[in-house]
């Protein structure tokens, strides 16, 4: 099959994919609870009825296998080396979520050639014929990894914790992706919070500044409790609102699926999240 042919395959599956709407949770800064956030959010997701997708898009410091304890044996870089199929990296969690690892120490997507990209596209595309929710777990920071997927997502939730590096450099992810005029919805998630009050000062913070300096809404996406037992899941390598479904932090987590659930955000939408990546790289 010439490169030719393999493009108009590519055009004609991004044509035929499902409209599935798409989560991408980035933070500023590591260490924040961020890549247990998408987990555990996808999990009570997919607990609510929908059909969902978890894609660890962390491509220097994949984790997410880590923490599920999932016995996964090949990656996006086996796919991209196209030592593996699409097929071979899926993992169906006993959850009920499709999952698919990323790759520790792998070059950023940019540059990878263009066969590259548009092969990881076209295969990442299955998942969006399979399910109604696909879940983003970028990488830490403002790379251009992250910027790639968060500026294709339906939504985007920056996660934060209350202490002033985190807030910094959380504001410092929603300014670039203003700057790149990002027209998904925009909402802020502080983790590790001591009460909701404080929860809800930070977010005030934040998008106060975002409103007045960079005339963007920066939507309230909730708080999370700090919770001990969220360490003690982390440690059990278990999803925390399925180790402890009961505790502080896991019915936090539970009114930010409820409200995604209720608000109309997991609609569908036309056009498909891997061909709006696709274009970012174009």
């Amino acid at each position: 099959m010439t490169l030719d042919d393999q493009a108009a395959r590519l055009r004609e599956l991004m044509r035929q994919t499902r409209a599935t709407r798409t989560i991408a949770i980035c933070s500023g800064k590591g260490g924040v609870g961020k890549s247990n956030i998408a987990l555990n959010l996808a999990i009570l997701l997919s607990a609510g009825g929908h059909r969902v997708a978890l894609v660890d898009a962390d491509l220097g410091l994949a984790n997410l296998d880590v923490l599920i304890n999932a016995d996964v044996r090949a990656n996006l870089s086996h796919v991209i080396a196209g030592t593996c199929a699409i097929d071979d990296v899926i993992c169906d969690l006993p959850c009920g979520v499709q999952f698919v690892a990323g790759a520790s120490g792998l070059a950023r997507l940019a540059n990878l050639t263009e066969f590259q990209r548009a092969h990881l596209v076209q295969s990442l595309s299955v998942l969006e014929s399979d399910n109604d929710v696909i879940i983003v777990d970028c990488g830490a920071g403002i790379g251009p990894d992250v910027l790639h997927f968060a500026c294709a997502a339906d939504s985007t939730v920056v996660v934060t914790a209350p202490e002033p590096t985190a807030i910094t450099d959380a504001y410092a992810v929603i300014k670039v992706l203003t700057q790149r005029e990002y027209a998904g919805q925009l909402s802020l998630l502080v983790n590790m919070v001591e009460d909701r009050q404080e929860g809800r000062v930070t977010h005030e913070r934040i998008a106060d500044v975002a409103r007045r300096f960079l005339n963007v809404r920066v939507l309230q996406a909730g708080y999370v409790i700090s919770d001990p037992k969220v360490k003690d899941a982390v440690k059990r390598r278990e999803p925390f609102v399925l180790a402890y479904p009961r505790c502080q932090a896991s019915r936090c987590l539970a009114a930010l699926a409820n409200k995604l659930s209720s608000s109309g955000c997991l609609s569908e939408r036309k056009d498909g999240f891997f061909r709006r990546v696709a274009n970012w790289f174009a």
